[in-house]
């Protein structure tokens, strides 16, 4: 739901709200959080928000959420026949929503319209430092990635909706993740994604094709191998997070192989930090952003399957502090899917499968 309180808890919120995450390392300059339960406000209409599959910060600290419509107002078990219950006294909010710091609404929209295709199942949710607003799909046919204005019109389409294809297809995705753009170059970067194992680069503007790589910088394969595996000679599926640095570094989380590979913007391999090496079912790496101060000096990291946010040292992937576990009361998190970073340092995330919220973790101490 848009709000993350209920009716009869607001004794039970008081305390939450007045918990400090205690983070495992003791280090003075770790940040500390404390969750904010009354983020963000009630939803308009009856709108309820489903699952939550991306969250970014514009230039102007707004918090955009991207959500899963489909998903939305349902009773959490299936009754018989298969069949899910919706509710009746609440409607699927617009897939995209802006919010301000303060967790008003702000404006909402997205949706099918024409000249583009929108995608069968939202994923991925990015805003440049033009402004542009990027938006993709994990959908059995979503070969696509979309570009629009901050009021929803659209710009560009890369790729296509249809059958899937292969690694080695550069006009279109496969289910891609994630993106992010390289302003000065005038590229984007897809972490592509649940169908393909690859990084694929298109001119921004003009959607043309760059480049693309694998795992080590390789050539990618589909060839089905193993997951959870950290010396995997291919990525796994999915590609799930790509991050350009301010030095040109650029990070991709191999997710189901519990790795982070670094490379150049060339696709020159780097290193990898592997995080929660053990960690089978979906994988540990989820999503990262880049902490606030000039150097970048930490990464922040989302752990869906173990419930976590890791903060990394950038340089060498020391795990210095986390916080999180499993649960669905303020602070808690179910399939935790995304994280981002406003220029203060609070901290925003989103959830996947019965998760279906966005939440705020305020910055108490830097």
């Amino acid at each position: 739901m848009g709000s993350l309180i209920t009716q009869g808890a607001t004794q039970a919120l008081l305390i939450i709200s007045s918990f400090v995450y205690q983070l495992s390392a003791v280090a003075e300059d770790t940040p500390r959080y404390a969750v904010d339960p009354s983020w963000p406000k009630p939803l308009p209409n009856d709108w309820s928000m489903g699952q939550a599959s991306g969250v970014a910060i514009d230039h102007h600290d707004h918090i955009w959420v991207i959500h899963r419509p489909a998903s939305a107002c349902t009773t959490e078990q299936s009754q018989p026949g298969g069949v899910i219950m919706k509710s009746k006294s609440c409607r699927p909010a617009p897939p995209v929503l802006k919010f301000d710091q303060e967790g008003h609404l702000l404006n909402s929209w997205g949706g099918p319209g024409e000249g583009y295709d929108w995608p069968e199942r939202e994923h991925g949710l990015t805003i440049d430092l033009r402004g542009f607003v990027w938006i993709g799909g994990n959908g059995t046919s979503d070969g696509q990635y979309l570009k629009f204005t901050t009021d929803g019109h659209f710009v560009l389409q890369i790729g296509q909706s249809g059958p899937l294809t292969n690694s080695s297809d550069v006009t279109r995705l496969g289910q891609p993740a994630d993106a992010d753009i390289d302003i000065q170059a005038r590229e984007v970067y897809f972490a592509d994604g649940y169908h393909n194992h690859r990084v694929i680069v298109f001119d921004s503007e003009t959607g043309r094709y760059k480049r693309h790589w694998g795992a080590y910088g390789n050539s990618p394969t589909d060839v089905k191998i193993g997951q959870y595996n950290p010396v995997s000679p291919q990525f796994g599926n999915p590609v799930h997070c790509v991050r350009i640095a301010r030095d040109g570094l650029v990070y991709i989380c191999d997710r189901a192989n519990n790795r982070i590979q670094i490379f150049n913007k060339d696709g020159t391999f780097i290193r990898q930090f592997v995080i929660g090496e053990d960690t089978k079912s979906s994988g540990s790496t989820w999503d990262l952003d880049l902490w606030i101060d000039p150097m970048q000096s930490s990464l922040f990291h989302a752990d869906g399957t173990n419930s976590k946010v890791r903060i990394l040292r950038r340089e060498s992937g020391r795990v210095t502090s986390e916080f999180g576990r499993g649960g669905d009361k303020p602070g808690e998190f179910h399939r935790l899917h995304n994280l981002a970073l406003d220029s203060a340092g609070n901290l925003y995330t989103t959830e996947v499968d019965t998760g279906n919220r966005a939440q705020k973790f305020r910055l108490i101490r830097r």
